[in-house]
């Protein structure tokens, strides 16, 4: 059977539409009205976010991480500082995120800088883990070449042994970021591709909405 071209797979996007007269002037509120959108329709991963950031030369990377805290600050996520987008952060705090959710035909795209969560913020959440995430947070050396998956599961045995019948802490290299936004695009698909995106932009203590072309 022949396969498809990647060039005819497409699709029509005609669930709704965005009128910037009717949303929310806060785009906070509305990430938030979208994402309980998106939890009640059961969508895929529907806190899975990507996040790009950068070298100081403006080299970038992006990986899928998993948005844990929703507040007026911004998006907080949690990870092993000393891993790549660890790294790149040091170097460079601008970051962006895109949240996609295909079943409801919206994404949005948020811009801003990255800042270190509190140690006790980080021990917050860290407390609610799973036990086996603790360990892991232990046992990965995030980003760096290990030698197998051995050698993981090596380290996950030793830190087990380690912790056995003790609260299992924080390790000191592990924590939170949150990214403060100062631009956000809400997307919403559209047929012929003429789809709708509002854009918020924070500037004089305020935030402004206009329409971008598609």
């Amino acid at each position: 059977m022949k396969r498809q071209s990647i060039s005819d797979i497409r699709r029509e996007y005609t669930l709704r539409s965005l009128n910037e007269a009717e949303i929310e002037k806060n785009p906070i509120s509305l990430f938030e009205q979208w994402l309980a959108e998106a939890i009640d329709a059961q969508c895929n991963e529907p806190t899975a976010m990507t996040l790009a950031t950068s070298t100081f030369d403006g080299k970038p990377s992006a990986r899928v991480v998993l948005l844990k805290e929703l507040s007026t600050d911004g998006f907080t996520f949690f990870t092993n500082y000393e891993s790549k987008k660890g790294k790149q952060i040091l170097q460079n705090p601008y970051g962006a995120l895109v949240f996609y959710w295909p079943e409801l035909e919206r994404q949005v795209r948020v811009e801003g800088v990255l800042k270190k969560t509190s140690e006790k913020q980080s021990d917050r959440y860290f407390s609610t883990r799973p036990e086996k995430s603790k360990i892991g947070a232990w046992a990965s050396p995030q980003s760096h070449v290990i030698p197998s998956r051995k050698y993981l599961e090596s380290l996950k045995s030793d830190f087990q042994e380690e912790f056995s019948g003790k609260p299992i802490s924080r390790p000191p290299n592990w924590g939170g970021y949150t990214l403060i936004p100062s631009v956000f695009e809400f997307w919403q698909g559209r047929p012929n591709r003429l789809h709708d995106r509002i854009q918020f932009s924070f500037l004089n203590d305020n935030w402004e909405k206009e329409r971008l072309a598609p």
